[in-house]
């Protein structure tokens, strides 16, 4: 049986794809403005930076980079855009979103709600007075694995993965006894998995274990392409055990969004498990002093806790 989970959450609206009661897709949106993927706004072209072919823009909001630009346009003109990759965070700067030039009237992108819902799999809105069907998925574990990067996987032979996500690519490395063969297919069929769960675009790096023998090394290409919805660009395994993987990449994946602001992340994820204590909710907390630096920052949160709950709650940096 397959479904989505939705959860209106604070600070977040979250979303996990179980399937047989394991996540195979988790999702976070953070609740902040701007446009989405797919939004149509009006935008003014404030610098060419590729003549005739790239330039940059600014709206309401923010700034995005142009590609193409409208035959004859000039520095200073208005234009229709349609956002086709929203900002993306890499380490300490923030990749600017891409649009391209678009006609209609102005509209927002789907949220994530609407996504979900138009994939045509059920849909089930959680509630916090419910038991929580998105932790006895494995909700915690997948965040963890997402801001550590370390996942361990099973098969045949078991091993673990360790993800990187660097500014050029997402690496993942394998580790693991041997037989070394097995050890790959189990990995192979991990990272697809890993790669969906986690929303992960872009440029892939994978580097296996050095398997000797082109069948060998096949069954490992086979394994992956199995695993990974189209579209995507795969090179074949070399001789040195390594893969690359191109897909697309309209947004942050899962790990960039929550690696972004750790701080947050955390703070949002307290919000939740005190939602979700049954009455009397507690009101004082101690916390970390970096997540009591994200509350404070986020004011709105603590108040959308109070209104859900009923208690004020009081947060003191520990």
């Amino acid at each position: 049986m397959a479904e989505w989970l939705h959860e209106a959450g604070i600070g977040e609206t979250r979303a996990a794809l179980v399937v047989d009661g394991a996540i195979v897709e988790a999702r976070i949106e953070l609740d902040r403005p701007g446009p989405r993927l797919g939004a149509v706004f009006p935008a003014r072209l404030i610098e060419i930076t590729v003549k005739g072919r790239e330039g940059r823009v600014a709206f309401d909001g923010g700034e995005a980079m142009i590609a193409p630009l409208p035959p004859g346009i000039t520095q200073g003109a208005t234009l229709t855009v349609e956002l086709t990759r929203e900002a993306i965070p890499e380490g300490r700067r923030t990749k600017l979103p891409r649009v391209a030039p678009a006609e209609g009237p102005p509209r927002d992108g789907p949220d994530l709600l609407t996504r979900i819902t138009a994939s045509g799999i059920p849909v089930r809105t959680l509630h916090a007075h419910e038991p929580d069907a998105l932790e006895a998925a494995g909700w915690s574990e997948g965040l963890e694995e997402a801001m550590t990067g370390d996942i361990v996987f099973y098969g045949s032979v078991g091993g673990a993965l360790r993800m990187s996500p660097t500014p050029a690519m997402t690496l993942f490395d394998v580790d693991g006894y041997p037989p070394l063969e097995p050890l790959a297919l189990a990995a192979a069929k991990a990272v697809a998995a890993a790669i969906v769960r986690m929303d992960i675009g872009g440029s892939i790096g994978i580097d296996f274990p050095t398997i000797t023998g082109k069948a060998a090394r096949a069954a490992v290409d086979a394994a992956i392409d199995a695993g990974l919805p189209q579209p995507f660009d795969r090179t074949a395994m070399n001789g040195f055990g390594f893969v690359q993987i191109i897909r697309r990449r309209p947004r942050a994946s899962l790990p960039e969004l929550l690696r972004a602001d750790p701080a947050a992340a955390e703070a949002r994820a307290l919000l939740r498990r005190i939602e979700r204590t049954p009455p009397p909710a507690p009101a004082n907390h101690r916390v970390s002093p970096r997540v009591h630096a994200a509350l404070r920052a986020n004011p709105a949160w603590t108040a959308a806790l109070a209104q859900r709950t009923g208690v004020t709650p009081i947060f003191e940096s520990a």
